[in-house]
């Protein structure tokens, strides 16, 4: 009987070893996701009754770093509930493989297989990168910029007369860098509109998180003279980044007519701040939403689809993966077997991965749309795109349709947020099975 249970204990950890790091994230996730709705449904958490799927729409969202909610947060939790957010919040964003592979290296100073190559799926990180360093460089970075702007907020806050200003300020801090885009303010940050210090610093913590640890890092390296010049996927994510935020800015500012009566000044920091958060998926919003032109929606419907860069806090498509789609339309219009970006050949593996991606993206969205149009049949349709969207590419902007959805169109949401933040190709190969039978290569099929 010792001996059988020896074998299944060894069994077990050989199991564990060698399983699919994209299932163990999906359970980290969702065993996160369980632990924050427990505790939001404690009576203490509530400043009134909240509905179960509500706690369970909120922690998800949190954990996702998404931001939609379907409760206002500073109104139907307590201090204690509104901690229980932050917490899930910054877990959601560094990643829960982040946390304890940093708990394992300050015990145990190394890391196991498993936990690496779980790490390298959560931030989609390249296979010859320095898994530990990279991990403590990011809860260090995260940690300090958190730190720097709930001082800088704290300062705005207090001067501008918003009620528990450090606690407001951390909260705040904590949600644009990790691109959750909570708010404690009924309506997020609408009465900040024409503030630029306070614009500028949600914008600049949401950049931050957004651009992603590699490009930080590799930044850092170059400035301090330990490196000579930007890596390449850093030089392709900072100039989609620049590209997005530039085209965004313009198309708002001109096409967007409700701005139009607003002070030059005041219009194109909402243009800017409208096209920052899509992009980043922050998901804050100087400017309702719902009063946009279609236009306007169109603009921002394409900016969260793309979303944010690789290894950071953000969701979406990614910004590289869409560089490399537009690569290989180039290259194809051009008769070209490769793409190819700043002179250097993009790997097929990389091609192919984004490719997939954007099927999976267009299909799990299809699918989603044709559910909510059943459980939302009095629901324009173009709010529960947007709603859809903004869940997939974790982003919370939303047209003012989440709290209305009925209990089903919220398990959807819930669905969408999490296979946005786990990454939509991570999301299918941990619900895939592995076929590890054997293929024929068939070279006449017709495209």
């Amino acid at each position: 009987m010792r001996r059988s249970a020896l074998r299944t204990l060894a069994g077990s950890r050989f199991a564990l070893r060698h399983a699919n790091p994209a299932r163990l994230l999906l359970a980290g996730y969702l065993s996160y996701i369980l632990v924050g709705w427990a505790l939001l449904s404690l009576p203490v958490a509530q400043l009134h009754p909240v509905s179960a799927i509500d706690n369970l729409f909120m922690a998800t969202s949190a954990v996702s770093t998404t931001g939609l909610v379907s409760v206002d947060p500073g109104t139907s939790y307590t201090f204690f509930g509104e901690a229980v957010l932050l917490l899930l919040i910054q877990l959601g964003g560094l990643g829960y493989m982040t946390i304890g592979s940093f708990a394992v290296l300050a015990l145990a100073h190394n890391l196991g297989p498993l936990r690496q190559n779980t790490a390298r799926a959560a931030f989609s990180l390249p296979a010859d990168i320095n898994i530990a360093a990279f991990l403590r460089s990011v809860v260090l970075f995260t940690l300090i910029s958190e730190l720097i702007g709930m001082l800088v907020l704290y300062e705005l806050f207090a001067g501008r007369g918003v009620e528990e200003p450090l606690w407001s300020a951390l909260f705040h801090s904590v949600s644009a860098f990790c691109t959750a885009g909570f708010s404690l303010f009924p309506n997020s940050f609408e009465d900040f509109r024409a503030d630029v210090p306070v614009n500028l610093t949600i914008s600049a913590l949401s950049l931050l998180g957004a651009m992603g640890f590699i490009v930080i890092g590799d930044t850092w390296r170059t400035m301090t003279g330990r490196k000579r010049k930007l890596g390449f996927t850093s030089k392709v994510i900072a100039r989609m980044t620049l590209v997005f935020l530039v085209a965004g800015t313009a198309l708002l500012f001109i096409a967007e007519p409700g701005i139009d009566a607003l002070p030059p000044g005041e219009r194109l920091m909402t243009a800017f701040f409208q096209t920052m958060t899509a992009s980043t998926t922050v998901g804050f919003d100087t400017y309702p939403i719902g009063s946009l032109t279609h236009a306007s929606l169109v603009i921002l419907l394409f900016l969260m689809a793309i979303g944010a860069s690789p290894a950071g806090t953000g969701g979406g498509l990614k910004t590289t993966s869409f560089a490399v789609l537009l690569g290989l339309v180039r290259s194809t219009l051009r008769g070209r077997r490769h793409v190819h970006f700043f002179h250097r050949r993009v790997k097929p593996a990389r091609v192919q991965t984004a490719g997939a991606a954007l099927a999976y993206f267009f299909g799990l969205l299809l699918v989603a749309l044709f559910m909510l149009m059943l459980t939302e049949p009095q629901a324009p349709f173009e709010q529960v795109v947007f709603e859809a969207i903004s869940a997939m590419g974790t982003v919370g902007l939303s047209m003012g349709v989440t709290g209305d959805l009925s209990y089903l169109g919220k398990v959807v949401i819930v669905v969408l947020m999490i296979a946005g933040r786990l990454g939509f190709l991570t999301f299918g190969i941990a619900l895939a099975t592995v076929d590890e039978t054997s293929e024929r290569t068939d070279n006449e099929l017709v495209l």
